[in-house]
């Protein structure tokens, strides 16, 4: 399953510095069996401890971590849905991807210039939504004069459509993201075909920086209308110190916290910033991972929440829908506290489960067609 992320915001709020840092947890070209990288993209390990613990207690000759892409997307400017900076250009790589993650500047720095020369983390976010805005509403109005013909002479599906379309016309010319509202089953098709950009989960990531001056921690006028505004819109958000996690980024363990620490991260609160965006992505996305583990290979797959086990199965390969008969499933931490399978299926802990089981988060998995 092959997920990815739009890393998007103005010029020089920290986008390119983050990628690289996160560029440095990319899983090895062997390990990920989509197709060749671009440069400007990431292919980064979900950090799961989970996973090596069963690696280890199985031996495995290889251990393969579930995955999400991170696309690193040029900077964004007013005039972007129009394409101005290329903007037509950087929102089609947009639009290719699932989520976006929008990193906002929350810190003041006079030898970091800012595109609208001042630091206002909300106007820099309304900037950004409402060139998606124009966009998608250009692409909306396109199709609605398409479908036309088919309105007029009577074609249900068409009609159905065009009542869609104006919904999210309406939405969209009140200057607000179409994820915020609510779509039914009938309506959900119909409105994904076009791939719209603000139908797209979004997380915002604050940049600070350490031992500058933050918003913060100034907890003046323009941080409580950027909380409101997250509050409004039941938003996402982290915090993350992207020229620490940069210079982080080759160190591992205790040599690195100690960095962390010398350089300010602790004092900033930002803990392991990489490893938390990773997690959060994974999460905006609504995702769980399930494992296959055995002495050849112990492998985290990505899947939907609540997919049964024939459709989880499809991560593996997609004739196991077709073909599946039945999953041996156990729970991770049962598995471990057993010592064995054998002494797991003795207790119960081995269950067998049918087309209709949902797979959970950290399902160990046998399928069996």
């Amino acid at each position: 399953m092959k997920l990815s992320i739009a890393i998007v915001g103005l010029p020089n709020v920290g986008k390119s510095t983050l990628f690289n840092a996160l560029t440095k947890k990319s899983v090895p070209a062997e390990n990920y069996p989509f197709c060749t990288i671009d440069p400007s993209v990431g292919v980064v390990a979900v950090p799961d401890e989970r996973l090596w613990k069963l690696s280890e207690f199985s031996k495995s000759a290889k251990t393969v971590p579930a995955v999400v892409e991170f696309v690193d997307i040029a900077g964004l400017v007013a005039g972007a849905s129009k394409g101005e900076g290329l903007g037509n250009k950087f929102l089609s790589h947009i639009r290719e991807t699932d989520a976006i993650l929008q990193i906002v500047r929350i810190f003041e720095d006079g030898n970091v210039i800012h595109v609208n020369n001042k630091i206002d983390p909300l106007f820099d976010i309304e900037t950004i939504n409402l060139e998606l805005i124009l966009a998608d509403n250009e692409t909306v109005e396109k199709r609605l004069a398409n479908v036309q013909k088919d309105v007029k002479r009577g074609d249900k599906v068409a009609i159905f459509e065009e009542a869609v379309l104006k919904k999210a016309q309406a939405q969209l010319t009140q200057a607000k993201l179409l994820n915020a509202l609510s779509w039914d089953d009938m309506e959900t098709p119909v409105i994904k075909q076009l791939n719209l950009l603000t139908m797209k989960p979004v997380l915002y990531g604050l940049n600070k920086k350490a031992g500058g001056t933050n918003l913060d921690t100034l907890q003046d006028e323009r941080w409580s209308k950027l909380m409101e505004f997250f509050a409004e819109n039941n938003a996402k958000w982290i915090v993350i110190d992207a020229g620490i996690e940069h210079e982080l980024k080759d160190l591992v363990g205790e040599e690195k916290e100690m960095f962390r620490m010398e350089l300010g991260g602790a004092e900033n609160n930002t803990g392991d910033g990489i490893d938390n965006l990773i997690k959060k992505g994974y999460e905006l996305l609504d995702l769980v991972t399930y494992f296959t583990t055995g002495e050849d290979e112990t492998r985290g797959w990505t899947i939907a929440r609540n997919s049964t086990a024939p459709v989880a199965g499809m991560a593996i390969h997609t004739d196991f829908k077709d073909k599946f008969i039945r999953a041996e499933v156990v729970f991770w931490s049962d598995l471990l506290s057993a010592s064995s399978y054998g002494v797991a299926r003795e207790k119960g802990l081995v269950r067998t489960e049918g087309k209709e089981y949902v797979v959970k988060d950290g399902d160990v998995v046998e399928f069996r067609i």
